[in-house]
C-alpha cells in the first residue's frame, strides 16, 4: 500500500484528519504532520522525517501538503524527493478522502499524485443558485397523488 503524509500550516493536517476520521474512520499507514505556529523548521523537518521513517514499509509514500512553496511543502521535497515520494500542495478534504480511499489499489505513486490534484481541482467549486422551472397551467403538479 502507498503510504500517506498530510502536512501543513497551524493544524491543518490534524484538522483535515479528523475531518477524514469523521466520514471514512481512521486511516492506515497514515501520518498527519502539523506545522505549529512555535515549531522551527528544523522541528518540522524532524517530525516528517519520523512520520517517512514509519512508513519504511509502505512501497511508496505520497505527501500531501497545504501550500505550494510553504515549509511543509519545501521539507516535503527536501526529505521525500531523494526517497522517491510524491508531494502535492493544494491540498483539500474532498482529495484527501477520495486518494485515501484508492490508495489501496493503485500501484503507481506517480499516477496517484496525478489522481490527487485533478480530484482537487474538481472539488473546488462556487454554488450557483438556479430558478426551479415555471410549470405551465396545464401541467399537474401531482400534489395531490397520482
Amino acid at each position: 500500500m502507498i503510504g500517506l503524509i498530510v502536512t501543513g500550516h497551524g493544524h491543518f493536517a490534524s484538522g483535515l484528519t479528523e475531518a477524514l476520521n469523521v466520514v471514512a474512520g481512521p486511516a492506515e499507514h497514515y501520518y498527519a504532520v502539523d506545522f505549529n505556529l512555535t515549531d522551527s523548521t528544523d522541528l518540522l523537518a524532524e517530525k516528517l522525517e519520523k512520520a517517512m521513517d514509519g512508513l519504511a514499509d509502505c512501497e511508496s509514500v505520497l505527501v500531501l501538503s497545504d501550500l505550494a512553496g510553504g515549509s511543509p511543502f519545501k521539507l516535503s521535497v527536501e526529505l521525500g524527493y531523494p526517497r522517491g515520494y510524491e508531494v502535492v500542495a493544494g491540498t483539500n478534504l474532498g482529495m484527501l478522502l477520495e486518494i485515501n480511499m484508492v490508495r489501496q489499489f493503485v500501484d503507481d505513486v506517480h499516477k496517484l499524485a496525478k489522481q490527487a490534484v485533478t480530484v482537487g481541482k474538481d472539488q473546488v467549486q462556487a454554488f450557483e443558485f438556479k430558478q426551479p422551472a415555471v410549470m405551465d397551467e396545464d401541467e399537474d403538479d401531482f400534489s395531490d397523488g397520482i
